[in-house]
């Protein structure tokens, strides 16, 4: 797969499916969601007939990668027993909700180690994906992708080195990968908005997970500048990451083929923003082949 894969999170309101249909309104050829309400543990048994919609549609409308984002509830980091085997038992839930979409990649935050300490929620967390992995044998060609986090309190994965630690302890590491947030990275501490700075955060990368482990990318811009630990997302370039930031990642031909996908404020509609952040992104690619056709100005 080469170009540009860039899309939103879309609703599912009505039906899974119908996020297909945003996406492709959009001109994006990608798409995250929620296969289930995110507030929730559990949900309904998957719609046989939407998950078949969802396998026809997805090629007909042009959209070529999805990922799902899974309940911000689950806490795999946790030290309570019954908070971390519910997590897992959530967890195991969204692993075969969007297995049964066709859909290859779970985002999830690693969670917070609470009243623990860093490397007691570390191994929690590598303890939690091993006995799913071995619970879901089904579900093998689905990964959990672990999020770089904000580094909010005593949340896990605010830094590529502790991503490393928790797969480091994955027994079957085929099955974990990281999605890259530009606010969370900014938040975090590394400021990828110079040349420089984004050259030396993609060494971190690969010498602490590789740049292969990065499945998927979040673009949103962020409210408060480098180092500030506080997760809010505002539009792309009305924020501190600002369109340079953007840029070198949007330019840069080792993410081709890797999933951007837009988690933005939206408007009233529902959908509006999406098309101006994007068409925003779009313009920041200095080859107009490698932008998606729907986007192509």
């Amino acid at each position: 797969m080469s170009g540009l894969l860039l899309g939103a999170h879309m609703s599912i309101s009505g039906r899974v499916s119908n996020a297909l249909d945003a996406a492709a309104a959009a001109g994006s050829n990608a798409v995250q969601v929620f296969t289930k309400n995110n507030r929730q543990w559990g949900g309904p048994p998957v719609d046989p007939g939407d998950a078949t919609r969802w396998h026809e549609q997805m090629p007909a409308l042009g959209v070529e990668y999805a990922v799902s984002h899974a309940t911000y509830l689950i806490n795999l980091a946790s030290p309570k027993d019954d908070l971390w085997a519910r997590s897992i038992g959530g967890q195991k839930d969204e692993l075969r909700r969007a297995q049964a979409y066709g859909i290859p990649h779970v985002v999830l935050h690693p969670g917070a180690y609470t009243e623990s300490s860093e490397e007691v929620g570390i191994a929690r967390v590598s303890a939690a994906l091993n006995r799913l992995h071995a619970e879901l044998p089904e579900c093998a060609d689905t990964l959990t992708l672990l999020e770089l986090t904000a580094g909010q309190g005593t949340s896990l994965g605010h830094s590529f080195g502790q991503l490393a630690a928790i797969i480091a302890g994955v027994e079957d590491k085929s099955r974990v990968g990281v999605c890259v947030d530009t606010c969370h990275a900014l938040a975090a501490g590394y400021d990828f908005r110079t040349a420089e700075g984004y050259a030396a955060m993609m060494e971190e990368i690969e010498a602490t997970i590789g740049l292969p482990t990065v499945k998927c990318w979040h673009f949103n811009d962020s409210k408060f500048d480098v180092g500030s630990h506080k997760d809010r997302h505002t539009h792309i370039g009305e924020g501190f990451v600002g369109l340079a930031g953007f840029r070198h990642i949007l330019n840069d031909l080792a993410w081709d083929g890797i999933g951007m996908l837009l988690e933005t404020p939206k408007d009233a509609d529902g959908d509006g923003n999406d098309a101006r952040n994007l068409a925003t992104l779009a313009g920041l690619v200095d080859d107009p082949a490698r932008v998606p056709l729907g986007l192509r100005q």
